[in-house]
């Protein structure tokens, strides 16, 4: 029995270590997730709290992890877990039935699951806590009570600092397709498969078939079978989220910004209302050095074309703006505004707006 206990223990903690790890090494990925479920619930002034409330949670379930891995402090730990995991289950529950919000981020971009499979993994979940919940006072630590609360304070110190150091700068390891050293302008589209039904007339046997491989010209097998139904399978769905840059009259320039065969700067700034405006001063001596050697510099968002060209001359920019769906500029840089750097569709670096390269970094790099 003691076996099976740290089991239960141990298997929850890796998972709650885990779990907020991937969401608080990218805090502001968890920002985004928090604030569609302010929006999905008609909370919108709640957004204000998601930076402190990520943070927060995510602290939380990893101390909640450590107390467990550790074995330390588990009773108190037990009684935070058990409410905790009924809230969540509760809410991924609705979140599968009713499709609340499209992605609940419970790994965060490290792992993906659907909302259904995160209700699963829930139920799961709360059958190893209820048991670790029932057993919480027959766990014994080795360390006096004074140790087991300097290690965990410890923890969350050092957990709750990482997070938002990953916050004001970038993730530590980024999840995102436009990760530094990934492939962007790799477009290539996967066929589109078709699966038909066909249905025994006599035995009511079913045989499902890739089209056009079943034998639809044989008069005799036809006789003997009535069509069923069809499914569609679209492999290019889960390609991830593709980008597209247009301009006020919608041209699309995609295709010149992703294959520019030379160094290619984009800063991004999904939304230039939101955007740290001294972000953007200090982005103008990479812009004019980048000019200097020829380079292309062009800023993606998703404000529309009247907020864009008073922006330009509010602040005296220069460079080309192009409008992009604002969910993928969030995936390509956690930063408002951020600065990709691409050659030949090959994500080179990133930078959030405080790690902005000067201009004497833009001379030595492009001579």
């Amino acid at each position: 029995m003691k076996i099976l206990r740290n089991f239960f223990r141990i298997l929850v903690g890796l998972v709650f270590v885990f779990s907020g790890f991937v969401k608080g090494i990218d805090p502001l990925g968890t920002v985004y997730r928090m604030d569609d479920y302010f929006l999905a619930f008609n909370l919108p002034w709640a957004s204000a709290f998601s930076l402190y409330l990520t943070i927060f949670l995510c602290t939380l379930e990893f101390i909640l992890g450590v107390s467990l891995l550790f074995n330390l402090w588990i009773r108190k730990t037990a009684w935070i877990l058990l409410p905790m995991m009924v809230f969540f289950t509760i809410l991924t529950f609705f979140d599968a039935f009713y499709n609340i919000v499209p992605d609940c981020g419970c790994f965060g971009d490290a792992l993906k699951l659907t909302n259904l499979q995160t209700f699963i993994k829930n139920l799961v979940l709360i059958g190893l806590v209820i048991p670790v919940f029932i057993w919480r006072k027959k766990f014994r630590s080795l360390l006096p009570q004074v140790g087991e609360v300097g290690i965990l304070l410890l923890a969350v110190f050092t957990f709750a600092s990482l997070s938002i150091y990953c916050y004001t700068h970038l993730p530590l390891i980024d999840f995102m397709a436009w990760k530094v050293g990934n492939r962007v302008n790799d477009t290539k589209t996967l066929p589109v498969q078709f699966y038909v039904t066909y249905k025994n007339k006599n035995t009511g046997e079913e045989k499902e078939y890739i089209a056009p491989n079943y034998p639809w010209n044989d008069s005799v097998w036809l006789s003997k079978w009535i069509f069923k139904g069809q499914r569609v399978v679209d492999p290019n769905k889960n390609q991830g989220l593709v980008l597209r840059a247009e301009d006020a009259m919608g041209n699309d320039y995609t295709s010149g910004i992703l294959n520019n065969p030379d160094y290619q700067f984009i800063l991004v700034s999904y939304n230039l209302s939101d955007a740290y405006i001294p972000g953007f001063n200090k982005i103008l001596p990479v812009y004019n050095q980048a000019v200097k050697k020829g380079l292309s510099f062009v800023c993606l968002t998703n404000s529309l074309p009247e907020e864009i060209r008073k922006f330009k001359i509010a602040h005296g920019l220069g460079f080309d703006f192009y409008n992009s769906d604002d969910v993928v500029l969030k995936t390509m840089v956690r930063s408002n505004p951020g600065l990709l750097l691409l050659k030949n569709g090959v994500v080179v670096e990133k930078w959030s707006w405080r790690k902005f390269p000067d201009r004497e970094e833009i001379s030595t790099r492009f001579p």
